[in-house]
């Protein structure tokens, strides 16, 4: 590291949103460009980005420095309804360090008012400076700020704070970007770093990587200020604001070297990084022996229930059941997951006990007989040939993921519940950012140019918006005449330059729709929070992929408007003396199966776009696995199949297999692979692969990775060898599940089961 004089230590990614211009793994990438052997992050009041950002620099041999840009009130004097802040930067030594990080980042969202910006006081800063390094802040940190005001005393007397708090972690920050307050307070800085003995260390604040990004920047912060690039009197940001070299650095601080030399020092002392863990749960039993044990005797005695519902007393088919759940419970107790579903099971009774309609399940959960024991769904598995293995493969270890809905007017409700029997701060909402897109950005880059808006508006509309295949401005340009006519224009090459560069950045923030995660301990010990102002719950500052990565388990409460529609169609009925029970409605009324062939449908989940009326129509659906399939082939690709779906059930076209042995699995829907489970039963019987191996298959061939393939293709070949395939008739049946992969979909609960829970014909 020697050789490297430098490292920077204060850059902001793009989550410090509309500020920082650079992607976490942009950062690694170009501090790996410029021959930095570390690099610092430091996003201001979050640590959002900071995993993304250690797995982004560790790609590329960088050692990333997890740190975050805090704001601190004053101690002396301050009005607590009117606290002076000023800005700190904060680094974690150590695993305790990013603890207290964690509790600092915080404490700043959510312990302060609400009118308030987010800060911590220094009391607090005091209690959790512990495996920490601080800097002063350059030119926005306290002590910059009293001396180029000329408190002199007042500086000494916070310096002195800082240094009770961090002893020898403290250093006090040089910045050089023709910054006034920085220019005034230089030489006082230099005097109290000799007089008290204390490192200097110089900074270069970065927000975008090439210099040339300046009034993309620029652009973007009129974005974040609802302001005009051509306003003289907003706030400018500095053109220094990038990721400068080494030489540069060198040449600004050339006297003195000392405070580049020091940058090294932080650096070597800060090797640490976010751990990564194991999922993390709270315990309903006491112990993982006292979960095992709950898991199995809840699971067993709800089986009996259901059997004695559906009155299945035949002992051979009992132990298909019994069977089946003894599996699943061997292969949940051996992924360590009965906490998981005695959660689950818990809300989901709970919401069931406060007459909360909850939907039957859905997605690959709906194939437990486990879940359907501890009726966290209600669909049956098993009569409806619904695979386990989707769900939870033991060949490939993964989290459960129950897709669980809920009315959607009184969702809240389970979600207090679940505050409430584990405390308010283990139970937290997960953040997803919304992002620059084509058209979005297109509009706020014009806005901030002050481009007419009738222009900007035509010009925005030649963007193709399809959700399935977006375009972006580069490939917009590329592909659409009139776009690259009208770009050869100066004012709009500007607005296309300017906005190519700001375009998939984060520009706000928000709560992901359906996830929350729940806690053994405060989350704010294992993920930093944050708070969002429509919301009286905490939020992960990591999204999805992140927050389970640092080890939280993500609950999926939906909020489903149908299931309040039934509930109030329900109650209205009732007061008309007409009794409906929902658990109890069957699968084979002729008056339901006419209506849906007559494509008489609005209304009806699912079923009532126009295009799905028509299909119905023309498929006259005669049993509800009829519907189960449409819902399935009604989206773009497998709808292509509906026609011949639709004649082959009604027998205008003769049912073919792609080979006898998949009769069995096909038959219900016509010879025609409609579901990805069927992929993997055919898989099974073909090649004989288990249903776990069939999962792997089943993945590989969605990924369409060819090293994955090629492996899959031989051991599919060899399989199908067992069974008299040669070469190429097994070479040709995995094209064929190859190409019917890319179109089937998984065997989801339909519509009418989504809106209620129907209990299966025995």
């Amino acid at each position: 590291m020697a050789q490297i004089p430098f490292v920077h230590l204060r850059t902001f990614s793009a989550y410090t949103i509309l500020d920082g211009a650079m992607e976490p793994a942009v950062i690694g990438a170009a501090a790996k460009e410029r021959g930095f052997p570390a690099v610092a992050l430091c996003d201001r009041i979050g640590l959002f980005a900071s995993m993304a950002f250690d797995d982004g620099c560790r790609a590329q041999g960088v050692q990333p420095i997890t740190g975050c840009f805090l704001r601190v009130a004053r101690p002396a004097g301050a009005d607590p309804a009117k606290p002076v802040l000023d800005w700190l930067a904060l680094y974690a030594q150590d695993a305790q360090g990013y603890e207290n990080l964690c509790k600092l980042v915080s404490a700043s969202h959510l312990d302060r008012p609400s009118e308030l910006e987010a800060h911590v006081g220094m009391d607090l800063l005091g209690d959790y400076s512990a495996g920490l390094i601080a800097l002063t802040g350059g030119g926005e940190g306290a002590l910059a700020r009293l001396i180029a005001e000329e408190q002199q005393s007042e500086a000494e007397a916070y310096l002195s704070l800082l240094q009770q708090h961090f002893p020898g972690r403290l250093y006090i920050e040089l910045s050089r970007r023709v910054d006034p307050v920085e220019l005034a307070a230089e030489t006082g800085l230099i005097t109290l770093a000799i007089d008290r003995d204390i490192p200097l260390v110089a900074t270069n604040p970065s927000c975008f990587s090439e210099p040339d990004f300046h009034e993309a920047h620029d652009a973007m912060k009129c974005i974040a200020q609802s302001a005009y690039v051509e306003n003289d009197d907003r706030e400018k940001p500095s053109k220094h604001l990038w990721m400068k070299s080494a030489l540069v650095m060198e040449e600004l601080f050339s006297d003195i070297p000392e405070a580049l030399q020091n940058t090294l020092v932080v650096a070597q002392r800060c090797a640490f990084s976010p751990p990564k863990r194991d999922p993390i749960l709270p315990s309903l039993a006491g112990d993982l022996a006292g979960e095992i044990d709950q898991l199995r005797r809840d699971a067993l005695a709800g089986l009996e229930k259901r059997l004695a519902l559906l009155d299945v007393s035949d002992q051979a088919e009992r132990k298909v059941y019994f069977d089946r759940l003894d599996f699943e419970l061997d292969v949940i107790v051996s992924m360590g997951f009965p906490g998981y579903f005695l959660i689950v099971a818990d809300f989901i009774k709970w919401a069931k006990g406060q007459d909360i309609p909850v939907g039957p399940g859905r997605g690959s959960g709906a194939g437990s007989v486990v879940a359907w024991a501890l009726t966290i769904t209600d669909l049956d598995p098993i009569k409806l040939g619904l695979l386990f293995e989707r769900f939870l493969n033991p060949e490939r270890v993964s989290m459960p993921d129950f897709d669980i809905d809920f009315c959607e007017t009184r969702r809240g409700e389970v979600i207090r519940y679940v505050q409430e029997k584990y405390g308010h701060r283990q139970v937290a909402q997960i953040i997803t950012f919304g992002k620059l897109k084509a058209r979005a950005v297109l509009r706020d880059v014009g806005r901030v140019l002050q481009m007419p808006y009738g222009q900007v508006d035509r010009l925005t509309k030649l963007i193709p918006n399809h959700p399935t295949d977006p375009w972006d401005l580069k490939r917009s340009l590329n592909g659409i005449s009139e776009l690259a006519q009208e770009y050869k224009q100066a004012d709009v090459k500007r607005l296309f330059d300017l906005a190519m560069k700001l375009e998939g950045l984060p520009r706000h923030s928000s709560t992901h729709a359906a996830g929350v995660v729940i806690g053994d301990r405060p989350l704010d010990q294992l993920v930093p929070l944050y708070r969002d102002p429509r919301s009286d719950l905490p939020v992960t500052q990591f999204d999805m992929k992140f927050v389970e990565k640092a080890g939280l388990v993500k609950f999926d409460f939906l909020g489903l408007k149908t299931l309040s529609v039934l509930k109030k169609a329900v109650e209205l009925l009732a007061e008309r003396s007409i009794k409906v029970d929902l658990d109890g409605l069957g699968w084979e009324d002729e008056k339901v199966f006419e209506l849906l062939q007559r494509g008489d449908t609005v209304g009806v989940f699912q079923l009532e776009s126009e295009g799905m009326r028509r299909t119905l129509a023309a498929v006259k659906p005669t049993n509800f696995g009829d519907i189960i399939a449409l819902v399935s082939l009604y989206r773009p690709g497998p709808m292509d199949n509906i026609p011949l779906f639709g004649d082959r059930k009604n027998g205008r076209a003769e049912i073919a297999y792609p080979h006898p042995l998949l009769q069995d699995i096909l038959k219900e829907t016509y010879g025609i692979f409609v579901y990805q489970e069927q992929v993997m039963q055919a898989a099974q019987i073909i090649a004989g692969y288990s249903l776990g191996e069939a999962d792997l298959l089943r993945r590989a061939m969605g990924k369409k990775i060819q090293a994955e393939m090629d492996a899959q293709r031989d051991i599919f070949v060899a399989g199908a060898a067992q069974n008299g395939l040669n070469n190429a008739q097994a070479n040709e049946l995995f094209d064929l599940m190859i190409n019917l992969l890319a179109m089937a979909s998984t065997r989801v609960t339909p519509p009418l089961m989504r809106c209620s829970p129907i209990k299966p014909r025995g």
